[in-house]
């Protein structure tokens, strides 16, 4: 049998399995995603020793003095530490190194969101006002609008999350301002919109996913029929 053939009939049987989820959760379909999360876990493990381990600390490390790469010396002792992990009694020379990763990974995360997030968001808001460039009255008022329903969008969607309260009389219990309680309804108006048109997003990519495995299955089986 041809190697083609093969693996032709393996994603043909494996693609069988995970539709069979939609008859309910069965073993035949965890088969399927265990197979699949340990392929993957090995492909990381691999694409990451001989992209990243293998050139940038191992063979530095082997083929040059170490006088010379002293600054590899500190993550190879933390990838060292980091694998006393894996056993329960030696796990708590791992926390330096999961320590450092956690605080480094935060402060990517944090470091992300604010620049590509919040001042994107901030930029891209503030953008459609910039009216220099524009020439007939038309496209003026049209980018005008835009911006006033996204400036609007973008405030009254922040207000939805304020949660602040004033007390009344001194009593425990207190009510937001009228003004946040108008601004939150709208923009709870627009991330229903904006959920709406996410749901809508992943559902057509979840439906052309599923109709190209139904597209390979029927042309699998077409020669097998005929």
């Amino acid at each position: 049998m041809a190697p083609d053939l093969l693996w032709t009939f393996i994603a043909f049987f494996l693609t069988i399995l995970v539709l069979s989820y939609v008859m309910g959760d069965n073993a035949l379909f965890r088969l399927v995603m265990m197979v699949f999360v340990g392929i993957s876990a090995g492909y990381a493990a691999v694409l990451i020793f001989y992209q990243v381990l293998m050139p940038r600390l191992i063979t530095p490390l082997v083929t040059t003095p170490l006088a010379a790469n002293t600054a590899l010396v500190i993550p190879a002792v933390l990838g060292v530490l980091l694998l006393f992990k894996l056993s329960p009694r030696l796990s708590i020379l791992g926390n330096p190194s999961m320590a450092l990763l956690t605080g480094v990974g935060a402060a990517v995360a944090i470091g992300g969101a604010v620049t590509g997030t919040l001042f994107g968001q901030i930029s891209g808001t503030i953008s459609p006002f910039e009216l220099s460039g524009l020439s007939s009255a038309g496209s003026v008022i049209s980018q005008l609008f835009g911006g006033i329903v996204l400036l609007a969008g973008t405030v009254c969607s922040l207000a939805y999350f304020h949660f602040g309260a004033r007390k009344k009389n001194g009593e425990n219990t207190g009510s937001q301002p009228v003004l946040i309680q108008i601004l939150a309804r709208i923009g709870q108006i627009f991330i229903a919109i904006t959920l709406g048109a996410l749901f809508a997003g992943v559902l057509a990519a979840s439906l052309a996913a599923l109709i190209e495995r139904l597209d390979f299955l029927i042309n699998v089986l077409k020669p097998l029929i005929s």
